[in-house]
């Protein structure tokens, strides 16, 4: 209960409105949290002295990686060179254990064959999460895709066959083979594979500056790559495919290549106008 207090305190906090040039307070955010900002139009922003997009309407989005340690340093320039800096300070969080048995070993220990088009699916992933669009649907908040209970989470360790593996990115949520998945947030489809090794049925959705959401082990599509979607739109269908144990969805938000936790995004509150 503490926790869940100090998270909604913490990302009202991200969900600021830049309005006058002065130094203010630091903040706080989560590791692995999506943070979403309004200032003036006219207004630059800077990331630790990186550019970030500001739309016609004054939004903008950046993100921190799940394990985050460094204080970082936040931007908004006027037109006449006065600067507002917040200091971002990282809360460090737990994640969960999990162990998955009885995996066969050809998905342990891929060939080389495989590993070969591991490559190749991941360049088509990373190319996709490079989109810096002009969409602001990501300030407009987020929906669940799929009406399901959660059986796994964000930064989650995984041991499968005893073997630790890199962390969980995503939402896991339990389903049947075809239920519907609906689009969490507006946003034009960038990519839909429906045999990546991994993952399988692999759909990637721009919501705008670099905020994307993929959905993975998908049995199929409803929609095609540079389709138009709205939030609750159905695009998709949950399946097993890829080296999954069962039918599920797992769902994740990235803000370009940094892997974001899908349950803070659910927490955001939509910006006003």
């Amino acid at each position: 209960m503490l926790l869940s207090k100090l998270l909604f305190s913490a990302l009202l906090l991200m969900q600021v409105c830049f309005v006058q040039a002065e130094t203010v307070s630091s903040e706080q955010y989560f590791q692995g949290a999506l943070i979403v900002g309004k200032t003036k139009p006219e207004n630059k922003v800077t990331l630790n002295g990186e550019a970030i997009k500001v739309s016609k309407n004054g939004d903008y989005a950046l993100g921190f990686s799940r394990d985050e340690k460094n204080n970082s340093e936040l931007l908004i320039i006027s037109p006449n060179g006065e600067a507002e800096k917040r200091i971002l300070k990282p809360l460090k969080r737990k994640y969960n254990i999990q162990r998955v048995n009885g995996i066969a070993k050809k998905i342990m220990n891929p060939n080389k064959k495989a590993i070969s088009r591991v490559g190749e699916d991941n360049k088509k992933i990373r190319a996709a999460r490079k989109t810096d669009s002009d969409l602001t649907a990501f300030a407009q908040g987020f929906i669940s895709p799929i009406d399901g209970i959660i059986t796994g989470v964000y930064g989650s360790q995984r041991y499968y066959n005893g073997v630790p593996k890199t962390p969980h990115y995503g939402l896991d949520y339990a389903g049947d083979k075809g239920d519907p998945v609906k689009a969490p947030a507006d946003g034009v489809v960038l990519m839909y594979v429906s045999d990546m090794f991994y993952s399988g049925g692999t759909m990637i959705i721009d919501h705008g500056h670099g905020v994307t959401s993929t959905f993975l082990h998908l049995s199929g599509s409803y929609v095609k790559e540079g389709d138009k979607v709205s939030q609750g739109q159905v695009v998709a269908a949950v399946g097993a495919s890829g080296r999954a144990t069962g039918p599920h969805l797992d769902w994740r938000i990235n803000w370009f290549s940094m892997r974001l936790d899908p349950a803070l995004v659910l927490k955001l509150k939509p910006l006003l106008r």
